[in-house]
């Protein structure tokens, strides 16, 4: 029983760190219509960022310096927002789909910084012995994955009270305007490049944050951790949770981390030992299957975006939106 209870344990806590990971690319899709797809890159500055602020002494990199958590998770998250200011500043006043182009290219020149630049990051080798949270509190294996479970969660809720709050005030239907028709948003004196730029700093610092959680948690970061699959991963849990809605970017993390889970353990129960190693990509597989499901039968997600009611006419005031294979919003 206590092997199940710390499985399950362990499920959440990544799960949760996921749903962290979602809410942030939520307000940057989901209400500013920005199509961030380099979200492994702002989730490993976060986790890389942690480690070198709270990691013991490295002897071949950067490190070192055991600041207390606090610290290391404040220290993620003003890292993941100046790497989206450069990235912002030099895209967001072109077109969107060179937001697109520049956060692939910037994902991939991060992992690539991680796996080659070992002075700074350790390389191939990772870091390693990052600490969790009030180390010295609880002394057995399910106490300490308690605690970090509700830090996970706190940590979800905080975010989550947050961004409804924003997202319902009127710099948040701001957000939404512009996603919805930036000429209409322009004409009515707003600046979209500054309104853009916030969506998507704020966002990469939640991301940031779910790195250094996630490295907390782990304990071991290297630079396979942080490959395009993750992107692809946190996309299909917004969409299959519905973008728009930070309930269902939550729910969308949940049940895809099922899903990814209970498949890779379903491969290495079911699947000969020759076969195994191909397990992976039948879990890829597997999350395409329920991404294109949900697109045909659910395109709204399972919760779809909440309609804003008119106060004079009490109909729904914005369009539906519609999210289609490429990310397009129609």
């Amino acid at each position: 029983m206590s092997g199940i209870a710390s499985y399950a344990v362990f499920f959440l806590i990544q799960a949760l760190i996921f749903a962290v990971v979602c809410l942030g690319l939520n307000l940057q899709w989901g209400y500013t219509g920005l199509f961030n797809i380099g979200v492994s890159g702002f989730f490993l500055v976060g986790a890389y960022a942690f480690a070198i602020l709270c990691g013991p002494p490295y002897a071949s990199h950067l490190g070192g310096y055991g600041l207390p958590f606090a610290v290391g998770l404040a220290g993620a998250a003003a890292a993941a927002g100046i790497t989206a200011i450069l990235v912002g500043l030099a895209t967001l006043r072109l077109r969107e789909d060179y937001l697109a182009i520049v956060t692939i290219g910037a994902a991939s020149i991060l992992q690539l910084v991680a796996l080659n630049a070992a002075p700074l990051t350790g390389g191939s080798q990772g870091a390693t012995s990052i600490p969790r949270p009030m180390p010295d509190l609880v002394q057995s294996v399910l106490g300490r994955d308690l605690l970090m479970l509700a830090l996970a969660l706190a940590t979800v809720l905080c975010i989550y009270g947050a961004l409804e709050a924003m997202v319902r005030s009127p710099w948040g239907r701001v957000l939404k305007a512009i996603r919805e028709d930036e000429i209409a948003a322009a004409s009515l004196g707003k600046n979209l490049f500054a309104f853009r730029l916030q969506a998507l700093v704020i966002g990469s610092v939640i991301m940031g944050i779910g790195g250094a959680l996630y490295a907390s948690f782990i304990g071991f970061i290297s630079p396979t951790d942080f490959l395009p699959l993750l992107t692809f991963q946190v996309w299909t849990m917004l969409i299959v949770g519905g973008s728009g809605n930070n309930r269902g970017a939550i729910l969308g993390a949940i049940l895809v981390w099922a899903v990814w889970t209970a498949s890779g353990s379903a491969a290495q129960a079911l699947l000969p030992s020759a076969l195994q190693v191909k397990g992976g990509a039948a879990q890829i597989m597997l999350i395409g299957l329920a991404l294109m499901l949900t697109l045909i039968f659910r395109p709204r997600g399972l919760i779809g975006e909440e309609a804003t009611v008119s106060r004079d006419a009490r109909i729904p005031a914005p369009r539906a939106r519609r999210v289609s294979h490429t990310g397009a919003s129609g």
